[in-house]
């Protein structure tokens, strides 16, 4: 199709998502394709799909029916884990779709248009069997300050709920050399900020003579020339060692901020997830994270209405939010899966009281998080710079403990302050958020 050069690209899901986005676009552009704002406007239009939640997967599939009467003026591809997931059966679902490709053949993506392009009207791209799945020259990068860099994909925990095993295939991890040498390119090009992805990040392992294991790896990029901040995502606690919280302490610029999803307080529940760990594993991570030296916030993810889950059970869940006392919460009803172990599991919790719990769980942290962000008041935080919304008046930006706060700035919107750091003094504090005034740009 000769005159197919504009696209669009919606983007659904996690970090790792928004990345591959990232990569997909920056191969797009350099073929001569033009980014567009809307679907209608496109020839060709992506979406990178989550399959982690069936409500995720059915949003795009509703997003597919928009496309339903588009006559062939339109190309429309589906990418990511719903793809990888249901493989040519999107065409059954959806004979509109022309292009369904899995996060590990974006490698492939130049090939694959070239078939779409003259004429193709169901190309897949679907292995799993490659180790190239890493960032590339053509990567676009949406932020001009902040860097996504993967440094694994793929997941060997095999969690009874999960797809990703099955959608972003076994770990793989790039050496810790080519991670390094991005870096100081990233750094080079202006970039301060870097983020690590990966499914399990702290499952790192240097395929390189080096054989370093994620803490060295974190210390390295911390310590990188023009590098001020490193945060990483996501983390299991089967593979959270003491040496990350080590590394934290005494390295500036790594960010004293953990992920570490928990999924349930209850260890039988635990234990029937395949999480590899108990409760009381979880709590001695949480208890080197309390007594390291530099003060680290704490953000999670739960699942509620497991299969089995007793309501003795879920309050164990709770129980654990006023253990940890966790900066954030992101909390999810189950629902089935494909290909995950749990389809045989018996003893479903109803819809309606997973509902339940899931309002008692976010009630309950929302008082833990207002009690918690009450303690900045008067503090001054150093803020990286995001953007300014117009709206409030205000400049929104992050700590290094990833709390938002809503500042303002003797220097009004028209001020470039996007991408640099101030000290903010907190003078409010809210659920979700910080409130300040800036009082100095180092």
């Amino acid at each position: 199709m000769e005159g197919m050069k504009s696209f669009y690209l919606e983007t659904f899901g996690c970090q790792m998502n928004v990345h591959d986005s990232e990569k997909v676009i920056g191969t797009l552009m350099e073929r001569g394709y033009r980014q567009v704002d809307t679907a209608d406007d496109a020839s060709l239009v992506l979406y990178n799909t989550c399959s982690i939640r069936d409500k995720a997967e059915q949003k795009v599939f509703n997003r597919l029916q928009h496309h339903k009467k588009n006559n062939g003026k339109q190309v429309i591809g589906v990418l990511g884990c719903v793809a990888q997931q249901e493989g040519e059966k999107i065409f059954d679902r959806a004979p509109h779709v022309s292009l369904v490709v899995g996060s590990a053949s974006y490698t492939k993506l130049p090939e694959l248009l070239v078939q779409i392009e003259q004429g193709g009207r169901r190309v897949t791209g679907l292995s799993l069997d490659t180790d190239e799945t890493f960032d590339t020259p053509l990567t676009r990068r949406d932020n001009p300050y902040r860097a996504f860099l993967t440094i694994i994909e793929g997941c060997d925990k095999n969690c009874a709920y999960c797809v990703v095993p099955y959608t972003r295939g076994p770990e793989r991890s790039r050496t810790s050399q080519s991670v390094l040498d991005e870096t100081k390119q990233l750094a080079a090009a202006g970039y301060t900020e870097i983020v690590l992805l990966g499914q399990n990040v702290n499952s790192y392992l240097d395929p390189s003579a080096r054989g370093w294991r994620f803490a060295q790896l974190l210390r390295a990029v911390g310590e990188v020339d023009g590098i001020r901040r490193v945060r990483f995502t996501t983390s299991h606690p089967r593979d959270f060692t003491k040496d990350i919280i080590d590394a934290i302490d005494e390295t500036p610029s790594l960010c004293n901020h953990v992920h570490l999803p928990v999924q349930s307080g209850s260890t039988r529940v635990l234990e029937a997830m395949q999480r590899q760990y108990t409760r009381d594993q979880y709590m001695r991570r949480i208890e080197w994270m309390k007594n390291a030296r530099r003060k680290i916030t704490i953000t999670t993810d739960i699942i509620v209405g497991f299969p089995g889950e007793s309501e003795a059970e879920f309050q164990d869940t709770v129980s654990l939010l006023d253990a940890v006392e966790y900066d954030g919460l992101f909390s999810f009803k189950y629902s089935q899966r494909p290909n995950t172990p749990a389809l045989a599991l018996d003893d479903h919790v109803p819809e309606e009281e997973k509902g339940r719990r899931l309002l008692q769980l976010l009630e309950h942290q929302r008082t833990i998080m207002i009690r918690n962000n009450a303690n900045y008041v008067g503090e001054t935080e150093n803020v990286h710079v995001e953007h300014f919304n117009s709206a409030t008046g205000q400049w929104v930006g992050k700590t290094t403990q990833h709390k938002t706060v809503n500042f303002t700035h003797t220097r009004g919107p028209g001020a470039a302050l996007e991408g640099s750091y101030l000290d903010v003094l907190v003078t409010r504090s809210g659920v979700a958020s910080l409130v300040g005034e800036a009082v100095a740009v180092n």
